[in-house]
């Protein structure tokens, strides 16, 4: 490790194959996965249609640019759109990049109409990537630490909070869209009120701005729904989505419908590897596989039943503040910081993430079994419990 750049704390494990829901290490220590590579692995590990899918493609081509047609990549982008109800598709690489892509998209729609400044309004806690737009969209100090002057062009208000935003409309012309998460995963598993969304899709068309929604985390069938959106019956102008979408092959991917369908001309944007063969590929499977398998109403059923079991085994335990989510989306917030969970979780053999300082995040992939979201109750909440005890 001597040659990497010092930009992760790093756990000291090394991981040398999955299966399902499970890791193991060098040594053979199994380690059951409740992070999924940071909501990435959404068919856990070895999934014999997936790997099956990525030998064959990559027997046959794995990359020619942009500058070519890439069937796969439209086959990807019709079903995409198919599923969210929107137009076109723009494919990256990750999630930063599809946030991007819809930061500039909003800035030229901007343009188009007439406003030389045109602003975004954010949020509170919500995290959009660490591209220097990204991080600026971002609303973490830590992140944004050190890396002055930041991008301007954002207004920040509360999250969940309509009565800002409202505010906002009526003493900023400059503002030309929005853009917010559904669920904030970085932020500590915070979930935005089905009302507000539907408000705010109802301001951004009556002021005539973009509503843009980061799926990037809680998209892709995790919350129960292909997107946690669709959950408001709401349809966004621009949609974000990565993580899940490869089922661990980098590709992430910016919609847009309506107002926003249109805008980037060639020339405006690009990626050289964005939308590949192979990463349009694993897409595809993983498309298929949740569909096929029944996985988003898994996801649904698990959340459910992950919660509940979490709400009984931690009840009256003195020192947890809330246990919430959507779907395979959990977090269990304490009431202090709690960041040495993560290392007494892969002692014990169970992969945990805190977040925002004092929530234990659990992101499971959606091929969880019962079984695994029992024992993912049981060892999580002892090791909750222990560490409020100490």
């Amino acid at each position: 490790m001597q040659h990497l750049m010092n930009t992760y704390a790093r756990l000291p494990v090394a991981f040398a194959y999955g299966q399902g829901g499970w890791l193991f290490d060098e040594a053979g220590k199994r380690y059951l996965d409740a992070l999924a590579g940071i909501a990435v692995n959404t068919l856990g590990h070895g999934h014999p249609r997936l790997v099956s899918a990525l030998t064959a493609q990559a027997a046959k081509l794995i990359h020619t640019s942009n500058l070519y047609r890439i069937p796969q990549q439209e086959q990807l982008a019709d079903r995409l759109a198919s599923l969210a109800g929107m137009d076109e598709v723009f494919f990256c690489n990750s999630g930063c990049e599809a946030n991007e892509a819809a930061i500039k998209l909003a800035r030229l729609y901007g343009h188009q109409r007439g406003v030389d400044t045109p602003a975004i309004i954010v949020m509170d806690k919500a995290f959009h990537g660490r591209t220097l737009a990204t991080l600026s969209a971002t609303g973490s100090r830590k992140v944004q630490a050190g890396f002055e002057p930041l991008v301007s062009g954002f207004v920040r208000v509360p999250f969940d909070d309509l009565a800002t935003i409202e505010g906002v409309a009526q003493h900023n012309a400059n503002v030309v869209a929005v853009l917010f998460e559904p669920i904030q995963g970085e932020g500590g598993i915070n979930l935005a009120h089905h009302d507000y969304m539907r408000a705010l899709r109802r301001i951004c068309s009556e002021r005539g701005w973009l509503f843009m929604v980061d799926e990037v985390q809680c998209g892709l069938g995790r919350t129960g729904k292909w997107f946690a959106h669709q959950h408001a019956g709401i349809t966004p102008d621009v949609m974000t989505l990565a993580k899940g979408l490869g089922s661990g092959l980098p590709i992430g991917a910016c919609l847009a419908s309506g107002r926003a369908a249109g805008v980037f001309k060639p020339g405006n944007h690009g990626s050289t590897f964005g939308g590949n063969p192979l990463a349009c590929v694993a897409a595809l499977t993983t498309l298929d596989v949740i569909e096929s398998d029944g996985l988003m109403l898994n996801a649904h059923a698990l959340g459910e039943r992950i919660r509940a079991g979490f709400a009984s085994a931690l009840a009256n335990t003195k020192g947890v503040v809330d246990i919430r989510g959507d779907g395979l989306m959990i977090g269990i917030e304490l009431d202090r910081p709690c960041g040495e969970i993560v290392q007494r979780g892969l002692d014990a053999g169970v992969l945990l993430n805190v977040t925002a300082d004092k929530v234990v995040r659990m992101l499971p992939p959606l091929i969880f079994s019962e079984a695994d979201a029992d024992q993912l109750v049981a060892m999580a909440s002892a090791l909750i419990r222990d560490f409020l005890r100490a």
